[in-house]
């Protein structure tokens, strides 16, 4: 009778890889964490149903300065204020060429709305990513500790699962256990954080109603 072969990395044939002790203890801790609120200066937004959602990137209203999240879908594209939620332009019908970003090597679709005449980086189905950092030290990260209901973890201060309690240095904030995951991250500004599935898009935001238009320096970064 043949003995049971192992791979070169010490998997058995039909069972998953041997996880270290510390691998098991970090996907111990990741499972027990429950779903909690952001923490402050984050607040959440109200949830934005978006059916056959395929994926999201973000703009900057020229008008106010506050962060913008559009959406593609199956259904057209459209645009939301990340500050206030509010949905600011719909487009139904765009052009066959534009409905997604597959078509063009940036990932991108035309703007619309305030953004009307640039286009927007697109992230989700198709690929691209989003902001997992910011300068002032939030981070985001996507785990699955089981597979395939991703979970978004938000940190301050290398709080990351690595160290630290849950609800103090870090937060699970996002359980996506219902819906296909499409993408997760800050906008450019750091202002706002974005998850999209295949059915909604959840926002938090740090941005206040009255804050001004941000002013550019050569670069095109915030001054």
């Amino acid at each position: 009778m043949s003995r049971p072969t192992t791979s070169d990395s010490g998997e058995r044939p039909g069972r998953g890889p041997e996880l270290s002790a510390y691998q098991q203890a970090m996907r111990d801790r990741l499972l027990a964490a429950p779903v909690t609120t952001a923490p402050e200066p984050w607040q959440a937004l109200p949830l934005v149903p978006v059916g056959g959602l395929i994926g999201i990137g973000f703009a900057s209203d020229p008008g106010t300065g506050h962060d913008l999240v559009m959406v593609v879908s199956n259904d057209g594209h459209g645009l939301f204020d990340a500050v206030t939620g509010e949905k600011l332009a719909r487009n139904r019908d765009p052009r066959d060429e534009d409905s997604t970003p597959e078509g063009v090597a940036d990932l991108t679709c035309p703007g619309l709305g305030p953004i009307a005449g640039s286009r927007v980086h697109i992230a989700g189905l198709f690929g691209g990513g989003l902001h997992h950092r910011t300068r002032d030290g939030w981070s985001l990260e996507v785990v699955t500790p089981a597979w395939p209901n991703e979970r978004v973890l938000l940190s301050r201060g290398g709080g990351l699962p690595h160290a630290g309690p849950h609800g103090e240095r870090w937060w699970h904030i996002f359980h996506s256990g219902y819906s296909t995951f499409r993408a997760a991250g800050f906008s450019p500004s750091g202002h706002t954080i974005a998850v999209a599935t295949s059915s909604d898009l959840t926002l938090w935001t740090r941005q206040s109603t009255s804050m001004p238009k941000s002013r550019t320096g050569p670069s095109g970064r915030p001054e």
